[in-house]
């Protein structure tokens, strides 16, 4: 569901920015359904990639397939990415904040963690740099916090006029994150740089979601389901996409 659910919010985005992890299912799932124009940029250094499968990582060779370009990092990064060609950056996170500010750097404290993870790679500077965040991550209390351990990846920082102004001074490009999916809905931002629930996913309840968060959510209202999943977007996943479960078990 949080995988077909983030697939969809990539309809009608034209160049997407992939990080490892649960992104990379997510966006080629759209390009095969409802973004099949979409242009899909690795950190690798592949802009316009059309897997013949789904890559490992960012430097597996299948992400070549059928590329536009294959350049060097530093060109990838300086004049794509730094150049405003990039509509939409899709991250993971192993902690995020209301204001969609991200941590993959570590878990407890910087000098003495309980848990190193991958750090920043690129997601830094698509952070900072593509037109839109989109996030998807698995919702729980240990990774929806109050603040997060370290900040890898800013988002709205501490509100949305803070966050605009510190982007304006600092020569930002991008307008911080706008869609958060995880396996119980899709959080849209509102008008403070806010993380707000905009649908919740089949069989989810409110109290299951408020029980995942260290913050009280802010509610759409109406609130609806999101749509379940279609026997061709399930057949996509598991048939093409990921036939060993590596991301669906």
């Amino acid at each position: 569901m949080m995988i077909v659910a983030a697939a969809r919010e990539l309809a009608g985005q034209g160049v997407c920015f992939v990080g490892v992890g649960l992104p990379n299912i997510a966006v080629n799932l759209a390009q095969r359904t409802v973004a099949p124009d979409i242009e899909l940029v690795y950190e690798a250094g592949v802009f316009g990639a059309r897997p013949a499968r789904l890559p490992l990582s960012i430097g597996d060779p299948t992400i070549v397939t059928g590329a536009i370009a294959a350049t060097s990092m530093f060109e990838l990064f300086a004049f794509y990415l730094q150049g405003g060609l990039i509509d939409v950056g899709f991250l993971g996170a192993a902690q995020i904040d209301r204001f969609g500010n991200i941590n993959t750097t570590v878990i407890g404290d910087y000098d003495a963690p309980a848990t190193r993870l991958p750090g920043s790679g690129g997601a830094c500077e698509i952070a900072i740099n593509a037109r839109q965040v989109f996030v998807i991550m698995r919702q729980s209390r240990r990774s929806f916090v109050e603040r997060i351990d370290f900040r890898t990846s800013p988002g709205n920082l501490g509100g949305a006029a803070h966050a605009a102004r510190i982007r304006r001074e600092q020569g930002w490009l991008g307008s911080g994150p706008s869609v958060v999916v995880t396996d119980l809905g899709i959080y849209h931002f509102d008008e403070a740089g806010e993380m707000r629930l905009d649908s919740l996913h089949p069989g989810v309840t409110l109290h299951a979601v408020r029980a995942t968060m260290a913050w009280e959510p802010k509610v759409a209202a109406p609130l609806p389901t999101t749509a379940a999943p279609t026997p061709e977007e399930l057949r996509i996943v598991r048939v093409e996409l990921d036939p060993a479960g590596t991301y669906t078990t």
